[in-house]
């Protein structure tokens, strides 16, 4: 069934590719080059689909890959898999959704999770970092807090940028969700400086903790 579905699949992407597009996301570590509504607008077509998507992934076209995403069904994919996966993921948006769409929904999340994190590679280390902030804010009864923000202490300074983003990320979401970890959160982010001068846009939150902890605090108070 995947033979007929598949060269149509490509077609169609091929049809809304957008040079505009595609400049703006080489700016951000990013090759596809077809608009992500349209892209979830196909995978919504076609709904689950774990064959179609393996044959998607497997063509190593940006979008035709964003698509597999989508279409791909957690349950059905083993640990080594999705660690093999994660490994040919050639782009941060590849990765991201890869986390978010497909691992964090999966049963061996948390064993990749533990994996990863002390990974070689910044961005498998990344990915693992993005799980354990997808636990901080959804599961927490499955981290040692203090051994998370042990490590992040140790650790971020040090770290690519890439990894070191990540480790931010999940030591803000730390704060903002974990009331008796904030202080020791707060302290550290004025300690270690972390993205303190990186630049922010206007109506956008700094990711220098300090400023954005007390920010989403301050959001979720107001309602």
């Amino acid at each position: 069934m995947i033979r007929p579905v598949l060269p149509d699949v490509l077609a169609e992407l091929e049809s809304l590719e957008d040079p505009k597009a595609l400049a703006i996301n080489l700016r951000h570590g990013n090759t596809h080059s077809v608009n992500l509504t349209k892209v979830r607008g196909i995978a919504k077509q076609l709904g689950a689909q774990p064959e179609l998507a393996r044959a998607l992934w497997a063509t190593r076209q940006p979008n035709a890959r964003l698509v597999a995403l989508l279409v791909a069904r957690p349950k059905q994919f083993s640990e080594e898999e999705l660690d093999r996966w994660l490994r040919e993921a050639a782009t941060n948006k590849e990765r991201d959704w890869f986390v978010s769409y497909l691992v964090a929904k999966s049963v061996h999340a948390d064993a990749l999770r533990k994996c990863w994190m002390d990974d070689e590679s910044p961005d498998v280390a990344a990915a693992g970092w993005a799980l354990a902030t997808d636990r901080v804010v959804k599961k927490p009864e499955v981290l040692d807090l203090d051994d998370l923000l042990d490590r992040i202490e140790a650790g971020i300074q040090a770290a690519p940028e890439r990894l070191q983003w990540a480790m931010n990320t999940c030591l803000g979401n730390i704060g903002i969700e974990h009331e008796d970890k904030r202080e020791r959160v707060l302290e550290m982010g004025l300690r270690l400086g972390i993205l303190r001068d990186h630049p922010t846009s206007a109506g956008c939150v700094s990711p220098y903790v300090p400023v954005w902890v007390p920010t989403m605090l301050r959001r979720r108070a107001e309602g």
